[in-house]
């Protein structure tokens, strides 16, 4: 299918939801891919994967802008040629794109229950708001885990650890937003973060305003 959600979060942010319907020859027809990023498609040996990295290049274009545009740094961190922000992810059948004149993280994340399986290994503080035996349990820790993914994203810094470097201040579903904040180097950094959720799946955004 095309587009699944368009988000109009600010004048200076969008973000925009593929759901990945098609398969791999459909999604790379259209396209006109730079030489690696054909190479690196070609050497995934996923096809989730690969249909993955194609439905943001749809994505792209969804923006304005065509694979051409799109460039990554040695820390991984993609950039506009323009100079506009933008973050990346994709996860099973979902991928997103968050465009901003600001700094920007995003991530999708399918809700597992084996996340909590891992929660000790991301999460500190918040076991101080969270309860294990909550029917939200798996629902707080995936937004938390996105959030936390979205801040290593946005700061794309070597080092950054999401137990001891992050943090989420307490949250609601009905408010679908919360801050959170980087304490890093002696620097602390606050964030303001949002979230949905749809089919199963969590995304999170993070603005630097």
């Amino acid at each position: 299918m095309p587009l699944y959600k368009s988000i109009s979060v600010n004048t200076q942010t969008t973000v925009k939801i593929w759901k990945i319907e098609e398969s791999y020859d459909d999604l790379i027809a259209p396209l006109d891919l730079k030489s690696n990023s054909l190479e690196r498609v070609l050497g995934m040996k996923s096809e989730l994967h690969q249909c993955g990295f194609l439905s943001v290049r749809h994505l792209l274009r969804e923006f304005g802008y065509t694979d051409q545009d799109l460039f990554y740094d040695d820390n991984g961190k993609p950039h506009l040629k323009d100079g506009k922000q933008i973050s990346i992810t994709h996860s099973f059948t979902f991928s997103g794109v968050i465009i901003s004149n600001y700094k920007v993280g995003i991530d999708i994340e399918k809700q597992r229950d084996k996340i909590a399986v891992i929660a000790k290994k991301f999460v500190d503080y918040e076991f101080n708001y969270l309860k294990f035996d909550a029917e939200d349990y798996i629902r707080k820790l995936t937004v938390i885990w996105g959030v936390k993914e979205s801040l290593y994203k946005l700061f794309a810094t070597p080092g950054m650890l999401f137990r001891e470097h992050f943090l989420v201040i307490p949250f609601t579903f009905e408010t679908s937003e919360t801050v959170c904040w980087i304490d890093y180097n002696d620097r602390k950094h606050r964030y303001n973060s949002h979230y949905l959720e749809f089919d199963g799946f969590t995304c999170a955004y993070v603005i630097e305003e």
